[in-house]
């Protein structure tokens, strides 16, 4: 019982902590703290002494914060598009997906400033070593078998609380905004967009909470399987399946035009995650000429996976 108290009061000179993730902190009369969690912003080295976090986020993290704020974004876009039941861009719903893009801007915005340094765009961060940093919890040593040191603690600051940030300001200024322009833009259908964010920005928050290490390591991966899918599923629900009809019907309608450009952005989006995580390719530049290749390979061979030609 004895070293476990060693652990966990506090010492004249630091010594080593167990776990991952437990430290020591200097207090202002010369002395250390016991053993355990580092406070928010700053992490354990070597030595077991929590040292404040004082890099920049990577590319890659900062291109999976723009997949959580994409992923808010599509979603918002999604369920206005299905309540207001049209089939083409009409100046309402224009309007509406406007609100989603200012509410989400602005939810960014407010993030990026609360985030320490507060009042700037630049972001301090604590660097991410491996998947376990996403989940402390499940690495609490256990002393002696005897007593368990609780050292949990946010070791990817600030990519884990950020997300839920960027959620509740979202939430927050939507809740301001879009009932006041729904009163204005399909007053009857709009409000309904309303109630599904409510839904689907908790959904989203607890997604991140139990999965962000799994979303860090994988969002490239999930952003274009998802595009390829969408890009599919959006020619498949055209009545005429030729490859002319699904030609001409892509590049003179504005609503399908745009669709499909979305799709072409996230694919690239994600290939260019892809090639960024760990420096795959040096330079992706040239894989960017294949973002076109689902659409073109859907409407060229449309022909022969028609229902009507293939059972007798």
């Amino acid at each position: 019982m004895a070293y476990i108290e060693n652990f966990k009061n506090s010492v004249l000179t630091p010594s080593f902590c167990p776990g991952k993730y437990c430290g020591r902190v200097s207090y202002d009369n010369g002395t250390w703290s016991g053993c355990g969690a580092c406070p928010r912003g700053y992490r354990a080295n070597d030595e077991s002494i929590c040292l404040l976090c004082m890099e920049t986020l990577s590319l890659y993290d900062w291109l999976y914060l723009g997949f959580m704020t994409l992923l808010l974004l599509v979603l918002h876009w999604f369920f206005i598009d299905m309540v207001s039941m049209r089939r083409s861009f009409n100046k309402d719903v224009l309007i509406l997906h406007g609100s989603a893009l200012i509410e989400t801007g602005l939810a960014c915005i407010c993030t990026l400033l609360l985030t320490d340094p507060i009042g700037s765009f630049r972001v301090r961060s604590c660097p991410i070593k491996n998947g376990a940093d996403w989940y402390t919890l499940f690495h609490n040593p256990n002393l002696y078998y005897e007593e368990t040191l609780h050292c949990t603690q946010e070791a990817v600051y600030p990519l884990y609380t950020v997300v839920f940030m960027l959620y509740g300001f979202a939430l927050l200024i939507m809740l301001v905004l879009r009932p006041w322009i729904c009163a204005r833009c399909l007053p009857k259908q709009s409000k309904m967009s309303i109630y599904a964010a409510m839904y689907f920005i908790p959904i989203l928050g607890l997604f991140h909470a139990v999965g962000a290490g799994i979303l860090y390591y994988s969002y490239p991966f999930i952003t274009v399987v998802l595009s390829v899918i969408s890009n599919a599923a959006h020619f498949a629900l055209r009545e005429n399946q030729t490859w002319k009809a699904l030609f001409l019907d892509t590049i003179t309608d504005i609503r399908n035009c745009v669709i499909l450009l979305g799709h072409w952005c996230l694919h690239a989006y994600g290939i260019i995650a892809i090639t960024t995580y760990k420096r795959i390719l040096p330079n992706p530049t040239h894989l960017l000429f294949l973002v076109p290749f689902p659409a073109i390979f859907y409407i060229s061979t449309a022909i022969f996976t028609d229902p009507n030609k293939v059972i007798p």
